[in-house]
């Protein structure tokens, strides 16, 4: 059995906002600390992907420009996405990354870029009204602190088969009105807290436990 663990990082040069790349050095770490090397795959423009060979995808955030060249790229990968996500395989998207699962995100001029319909959600962009600053929820796992910069706001479209990550006590998660920060789909998880985010221990570790199991799934099919 491989000891080494897979990760595919979705296009790191163009969407690593805030420091997003801090999360897969966490977990690097805390996979190192349980006996398991680490393979970290850029994935970017014009390459070929297979999810099903990695244990891990991770997709950071971006700005309205890197997103709309990301946007023409990535639906080469949906299919592939698409049936990791529903394998039950981990997976975690920040900001950007987050709102490619959903149906579109409508830019502050009022374009509609297409995203991967992989999940039932959907961003509009408000420009009078940046959500940024500390935030804090409670989660499964418990408390998450971390930090909130973005002008987009996510809406559920089907609140029977997403549920989200937490429930916000501080700052303003998907949008102004719910009170709910990021989204949660079989092991699929979406967040707006950058900082990074798994700088959280309990949230880190509680995801390399998913990818530990995730990788024993795979090297013994």
């Amino acid at each position: 059995m491989s000891d080494t663990i897979k990760i595919a990082y979705l296009y790191e040069d163009l969407m690593n906002t805030y420091g997003d790349s801090g999360d897969v050095k966490i977990l690097s770490f805390i996979l190192k600390e349980k006996g398991y090397d680490t393979q970290v795959d850029n994935i970017s423009l014009g390459q070929k992907f297979d999810a099903a060979d990695y244990d891990f995808l991770f997709f950071g955030g971006g700005q309205d420009f890197e997103q709309s060249v990301v946007a023409k790229d990535l639906i080469n990968h949906r299919e592939t996405i698409k049936d990791y996500i529903e394998d039950d395989k981990p997976m975690l998207c920040i900001c950007g990354g987050y709102q490619f699962l959903g149906k579109y995100y409508e830019t502050v001029g009022g374009d509609t870029i297409q995203c991967l319909n992989i999940l039932p959600f959907h961003t509009v962009f408000k420009a009078d009204s940046r959500m940024i600053g500390d935030t804090e929820y409670e989660t499964e796992w418990g408390t998450v602190r971390a930090f909130e910069n973005h002008s987009g706001r996510t809406y559920f479209d089907d609140k029977s088969k997403l549920k989200p990550l937490g429930k916000v006590i501080e700052g303003y998660g998907n949008n102004p009105e719910d009170k709910a920060e990021g989204m949660r789909y079989k092991n699929t998880i979406g967040s707006y807290s950058h900082g990074p985010i798994l700088k959280n221990e309990n949230m880190a570790r509680a995801i390399a436990d998913k990818i530990i199991a995730a990788h024993k799934k795979r090297v013994s099919a």
